[in-house]
């Protein structure tokens, strides 16, 4: 059997946000303190037994969530046509963290995305991890 780390960080970020055509109150200008759980595979170890640096999942991921940070997400590419649910987030945030992070032996597989500490999205693109 093919070995599999998966590997995992978390960022944080505050920001508000409206739902655009929701049916209800997050129609109106509202606020979260977002988690963003990053979720990386490597199939291989480097030669000091390191799938991928932590440091350099969690800069890329800090990197991303500070973009956003105390931040009005509307007025945001893409978020100024996009709608900014959570679940366009998460897929904003895996896009662009696998643009930075995916190399030869590892790889972005998922994030997941906490809008608040009982309710979120997990975004992947893969078949089967």
């Amino acid at each position: 059997m093919a070995a599999r780390y998966q590997l995992k960080v978390l960022a944080e970020f505050a920001s508000a946000h409206t739902l655009r055509d929701y049916p209800g109150a997050c129609a109106r200008m509202h606020g979260h303190n977002w988690k963003v759980e990053v979720e990386v595979t490597a199939r291989a170890l480097d030669e000091i037994g390191i799938g991928m640096d932590f440091k350099t999942i969690r800069a890329a991921a800090h990197e991303l969530a500070g973009r956003l940070d105390h931040r009005y997400l509307n007025d945001i590419e893409p978020f100024d046509r996009v709608n900014p649910t959570a679940e366009n987030i998460a897929a904003w945030f895996y896009r662009r963290l696998s643009e930075k992070l995916n190399g030869a032996t590892a790889r972005v597989t998922a994030v997941t995305l906490w809008e608040t500490d009982r309710a979120c999205v997990r975004y992947t693109e893969e078949e089967s991890v």
